[in-house]
C-alpha cells in the first residue's frame, strides 16, 4: 500500500516509515504542492494511492464520493514529525486491513498520547 502526504504532513515522513510503506511519497515530490484537494484526490485514485491528512477535507470528499481514493485521516494535533511515523508503524496492520475492506473509506487514526 502507497501512502500519499498531504501538504499539512512533513516530507520527512516519506522516509519515516518506509520500511512498513514502501513507495509512499508527498504531494510536494509529484508536483501537487499548490493543487487543489480535488487534484490531490484525483491523482492518488489514478494512481492507487491512499491520502494521509490532518485536513477533514479528504475525509468529506470520501465520504461525498467514496473510495477510491481511501483517506487515512490524522487526529494529532500539532505534533512531532517523528511520532506521526511512528503511529502509521505501530498502525499497520490496522491500515493494511482498512485498505483491504470494500466498505470502508476513511480510517481515523487519534492522537494515542496518554492523557495527563
Amino acid at each position: 500500500m502507497r501512502l500519499l502526504f498531504d501538504q499539512n504532513l512533513s516530507r520527512r515522513l516519506v522516509s519515516l516509515p518506509a520500511d512498513v510503506f514502501p513507495d509512499s511519497t508527498h504531494v510536494a515530490l509529484v508536483g501537487l504542492d499548490t493543487a487543489s484537494d480535488r487534484d490531490i484526490w484525483t491523482y492518488a485514485a489514478e494512481n492507487d494511492f491512499v491520502i494521509v491528512s490532518k485536513d477533514s477535507d479528504f475525509g468529506q470528499l470520501a465520504f461525498l464520493y467514496g473510495a477510491p481514493p481511501k483517506v487515512i485521516w490524522l487526529r494529532v494535533g500539532n505534533q512531532a514529525t517523528k511520532p506521526i511515523g511512528d503511529l502509521l508503524r505501530s498502525h499497520a496492520g490496522l491500515i493494511a486491513a482498512f485498505v483491504s475492506s470494500d466498505s470502508e473509506a476513511v480510517l481515523v487514526l487519534p492522537d494515542l498520547r496518554p492523557l495527563p
